[in-house]
């Protein structure tokens, strides 16, 4: 049989996170070719090109190239919209960071237009297909904690106790579309939603704490400069799973410090998940009244042990061998579209004071074969 010929990409938007698409592209995933990289400060993309010894193209050049079927969207997200839609508009597949768009209006146009031309939008994160959170599916569909009941997700960061580098080096947590909700909520609905199926009702509490900050480190050229914060950045939501089980998700970028985590109790055990920001483990579980037991994931996709290295791009290369072999992707746009609409589902009720009723459906993605496969082998449990 002749080998299945690679899907070439481009990837716009060279910044911080281009880096680990990068190297997970190029270095972990026969099925994509990676051409080259673009971004609007051409230096960016110069710089990321020379490192992976690809092309610096520009937009237009990624965007006009007919042998290019993929588009990385690696923007800022007040950028994802743009570039998405002009990359569906040439006729080109997306996978896009998270989230999908600024507005509801947005991405609905993006699902319309790429199911009007025929293509696929793939949405990050994509950590949901690492050996960690493949591993709890596989307990879970296995009746491990018997019927899931209750679920509970969260992430706590302290932005505000890191003298404010960080929103210099990352401005976009501060803007509409990129605070925590946003950035780090996909992680946890994406895992929820693979773990347990889509969600029909959704309400709760957000807020932006404080409008103005000040910059506190004294190390930090702007030491004692205030900044506006434009975006929420703490958010409280409440869950209901069309097969229903409860859950809650919380994210708040204003507390002491990071606990991530995701917990599912269920009729017979308990499942304790780790940073869904990773794609390791461990995992645990508690059934009846025995000891809590730990499980290592299963090596799909990693490469090795508890690995919790980065493979940021496995979504881009199970879009890649979904093309190839004609079935869905798992990152799809019903996924991202679902988490977002979640997201501002909980807003939209805390701004109204009603319970927010779901308008889109998500079923759970497709889990990738069972099994404990290392090495360049473990490719191929996307190859189906």
């Amino acid at each position: 049989m002749a080998r299945v010929a690679p899907v070439k990409v481009g990837l716009i938007g060279s910044g911080a996170i281009s880096k680990s698409y990068l190297s997970s592209m190029i270095n972990n995933f026969s099925i994509l070719d990676v051409v080259g990289c673009s971004d609007i400060i051409p230096e960016r993309s110069k710089n990321r090109a020379e490192e992976f010894g690809i092309e610096q193209l520009t937009n237009e050049e990624i965007l006009n190239n007919p042998e290019i079927e993929i588009v990385v969207n690696t923007t800022y997200p007040l950028s994802h919209y743009e570039v998405s839609k002009a990359a569906l508009l040439a006729g080109k597949h997306v996978h896009s960071e998270k989230m999908m768009a600024v507005t509801m209006d947005e991405a609905r146009e993006l699902v319309s237009i790429a199911k009007e031309k025929g293509l696929r939008i793939g949405m990050a994160p994509d950590t949901f297909l690492g050996g960690g959170l493949q591993t709890a599916r596989k307990l879970i569909d296995a009746g491990f904690i018997g019927e899931p009941l209750t679920a509970r997700a969260k992430v706590m960061r302290g932005y505000h106790m890191r003298g404010e580098v960080e929103t210099d080096r990352l401005p976009f947590i501060m803007s509409p579309g990129g605070g925590i909700p946003y950035d780090m909520g996909g992680y946890y609905l994406h895992a929820l939603i693979f773990l347990l199926g889509g969600i029909s009702r959704v309400t709760g509490f957000a807020k932006t704490r404080k409008d103005t900050y000040v910059y506190e480190n004294p190390r930090h050229p702007k030491y004692k400069e205030s900044f506006d914060y434009d975006t929420t950045n703490m958010l409280v939501g409440a869950l209901e799973f069309e097969q229903g089980c409860y859950g809650t998700l919380t994210t708040i970028s204003e507390a002491f410090g990071e606990v991530p985590k995701i917990e599912i109790y269920g009729t017979e055990g308990i499942l304790i998940c780790g940073d869904p920001n990773t794609f390791g483990g461990p995992i645990y579980l508690k059934r009846d009244n025995g000891s809590w037991k730990d499980f290592p994931p299963y090596e799909i996709p990693l490469t090795h042990g508890y690995n919790d290295g980065d493979y940021r791009g496995i979504g881009v290369a199970d879009m890649a061998w979904g093309i190839r072999n004609n079935r869905p992707h798992r990152c799809s746009a019903e996924l991202g579209f679902h988490a977002f609409e979640v997201v501002n589902g909980i807003i939209e009720s805390c701004n109204t004071g009603k319970v927010y009723e779901m308008t889109s459906k998500c079923d759970r993605p497709e889990p990738l074969p069972s099994g404990y496969i290392s090495g360049t082998a473990a490719e191929a449990c996307l190859d189906n």
